[in-house]
């Protein structure tokens, strides 16, 4: 496989930026988040992971920052993009395209649920996945954000962030403000400069689309999103691994790694959505004893 930067054309004619690093048997695909994320969070993955052998491939999905953007303006572009199935089918396309066998696939949030639902809809080419920081349905999320913002604001600070809500006054200085405490205590804990940028990154018609205005909302296409009932039928091995002080529910994770048949949770002290950062060291001891133990024949559940 070709090391370094290739863009892909895929069949639809749009371009997708992917890179690969690493050398060895060990293939491993990054899915990032958002959605309308890009890959920056997988960028140290290839380095933290080498003593294993492992060949690192990340991709930015079509309208992500490193990627084409389609005008979505346009319902068409809407119609035929922004939907759970395109998503999916990408992955594969990826795969197919950079000669990605028998490999492990890693989602990060949004990612989190491509790699389940490609895990159910692909499964003859996985060796392994990870889930990191995603439930198997939006339901138990948007209970356990609901119930962090009734932790950490006052009754009337609460009553001012669902009136802007009602009103789509996202842009609000003081509701901003407020979203920030969120994020800095449940999503980005270590607050690292080294992925920030001079402007904003995020694919924002798309995380709009799919999402909502920020992390603790869900107005948008992923409300109703459930896989609660099919889960089990994920029969690669699985990790699950979860910041201990992030948006997504610790019961959650330990029911999936109770249902899905070959799963491990791990968890990460003091790491939140984006634990793989907050604490990094832990986050990688986790992430390379599965793919020793799975590589090794040694992995259970």
């Amino acid at each position: 496989m070709n090391q370094g930067t290739t863009i892909l054309t895929l069949d639809n004619g749009y371009h997708l930026w992917t890179h690969t690093e690493g050398h060895g048997n060990i293939q491993l695909l990054c899915l990032h988040g958002g959605p309308g994320g890009n890959h920056e969070y997988y960028e140290n993955f290839a380095e933290k992971l080498a003593d294993l052998g492992v060949q690192v491939s990340m991709y930015d999905q079509l309208g992500s920052w490193y990627s084409d953007q389609p005008d979505f303006t346009k319902q068409e572009n809407i119609d035929k993009f922004l939907n759970m199935d395109y998503f999916i089918d990408e992955v594969e396309e990826v795969r197919q395209k950079l000669g990605l066998d028998n490999f492990y696939l890693i989602g990060q949030s949004w990612g989190g649920i491509l790699t389940q639902e490609y895990a159910l809809k692909y499964p003859d080419h996985l060796k392994g996945i990870i889930i990191s920081s995603m439930t198997d349905n939006i339901e138990e999320y948007v209970v356990n954000i609901n119930a962090i913002r009734e932790k950490e604001f006052s009754a009337d600070e609460l009553q001012f962030m669902k009136s802007c809500e009602a009103k789509n006054d996202y842009a609000n200085d003081k509701y901003q403000k407020l979203i920030d405490i969120l994020n800095r205590g449940y999503v980005d804990r270590k607050q690292p400069p080294a992925i920030s940028h001079l402007t904003d990154t995020v694919a924002t018609p798309v995380y709009n689309y799919f999402q909502g205005d920020n992390e603790f909302v869900v107005t948008g296409k992923m409300q109703g999103w459930d896989r609660r009932q099919d889960i089990h039928k994920i029969n690669v091995p699985t990790l699950i691994t979860y910041g201990e002080h992030e948006t997504m529910p610790l019961a959650t994770a330990k029911r999936m790694a109770h249902v899905i048949p070959h799963a491990r949770l791990e968890t990460t002290p003091n790491g939140g959505h984006h634990h793989m950062i907050d604490n990094a060291p832990v986050y990688f001891a986790h992430l390379k004893k599965f793919l020793q133990d799975v590589e090794n024949d040694t992995f259970a559940d």
